[in-house]
């Protein structure tokens, strides 16, 4: 069967006129937006591109008025390594080749087998020589002095990824037949989330390394990365187990009666369903654990929105804070937005099997 046309441009922009001049109502929201984007656009637009100072020193940008574009070209690598350093930054910048081309490959469903998850579990022991170093005749460099998208990047991935199969554990867990996993699950669920992400790091910092045998550290990093994927686990199982409950008992039903096991009937039957429907749920929640990144800050991790803001310090180039915060939206702006794409043809790809 033929795929339907799609409508051109002529008959797109029609149906966009029609909804917004269809009534007295939206006549007149649709002519407050129209005078509110006059009003804004232009003097933005002359501040951000005009008027803007693309290349100079911090002289030149007062001198032109407008936005200051040559403070973010000036911090840009900043922003990215942080203070790790100068000589060794092929090293996080190999790292994030690797990270990158990893997270790109898992965007494809033709990668989607044993050796993408032995490539991540490869790659996790590598990139931690390489930016740590001690090894292979790397200079050692501690992790106070990483920073920037290098470390949003390892917290964001490797705690996205770490916690949800526990998320989903737990999401089976609290549906349990069995009475103290059910408990168990519930009480790390609900303790979880009953905190804000702050209150765990903090627990993260100070209380964990009590817990531990005498003579042995945890790296702060570590430690973020810990309390990070325990927060991602509570919330994520959550929304498993709303998927969970959506499933129809005839499902459950079905599998029984051809006589599949427990775990062979979640793991082919039950779970892809329950995962495919709470897509959008998903990719809300991974959006906000995402921007949490920022909040390693109170145990003293520099993420990428932190040494950017720490760069406003340099007594060379005071008084350029709209600028930093305008690139660290857009940054945040487009990592959000692919997100949300990709889940919308996630959602697509699995529809048919939704029907």
């Amino acid at each position: 069967m033929a795929a339907p046309a799609l409508p051109s441009f002529t008959e797109r922009s029609a149906a966009f006129a029609r909804a917004c001049f269809n009534g007295p109502v939206n006549i007149a929201i649709s002519l407050a937006c129209i005078a509110l984007l006059v009003w804004l656009v232009p003097p933005l637009f002359n501040w951000a591109v005009v008027n803007a100072t693309w290349n100079g020193t911090a002289a030149t940008c007062r001198e032109n008025g407008g936005a200051c574009w040559a403070f973010i070209r000036e911090k840009f690598w900043f922003s990215v390594f942080g203070l790790y350093p100068y000589e060794e930054r092929w090293r996080p910048g190999t790292m994030l080749v690797i990270l990158v081309t990893l997270v790109i490959c898992s965007t494809f469903r033709v990668f989607w087998n044993k050796w993408l998850l032995i490539a991540w579990v490869v790659a996790a022991p590598t990139m931690l020589i390489l930016m740590g170093g001690g090894y292979f005749g790397l200079t050692p460099v501690p992790t106070r002095l990483w920073g920037g998208i290098t470390i949003t990047g390892i917290i964001a991935v490797y705690g996205l990824a770490l916690g949800y199969p526990l998320a989903i554990l737990l999401a089976l867990g609290r549906r349990s037949n069995l009475t103290l996993v059910r408990w168990f699950s519930t009480v790390v669920i609900e303790c979880v989330r009953g905190v804000p992400l702050i209150s765990l790091l903090f627990m993260a910092a100070i209380m964990l390394p009590l817990f531990l045998p005498e003579g042995i550290t945890l790296d702060r990093l570590a430690r973020v990365l810990v309390a990070y994927t325990i927060f991602t686990a509570a919330y994520m199982a959550e929304v498993v187990r709303g998927g969970l409950q959506a499933m129809p008992r005839g499902q459950y039903e079905a599998a029984d009666a051809v006589g599949l096991s427990y775990w062979q009937k979640m793991r082919l039957v039950i779970l892809p369903q329950a995962l495919s429907i709470t897509i959008p749920s998903q990719v809300n929640t991974f959006i906000g654990l995402f921007k949490d990144t920022t909040l390693v800050i109170v145990i003293g991790v520099f993420d990428f929105f932190t040494t950017l803001r720490s760069a406003l310090g340099d007594p060379n180039w005071l008084g350029f804070p709209t600028e930093a915060y305008v690139f660290a939206a857009g940054v945040y702006f487009v990592l959000c937005f692919a997100m949300s794409k990709y889940s919308q043809k996630l959602e697509r790809d699995f529809q048919p099997a939704q029907r």
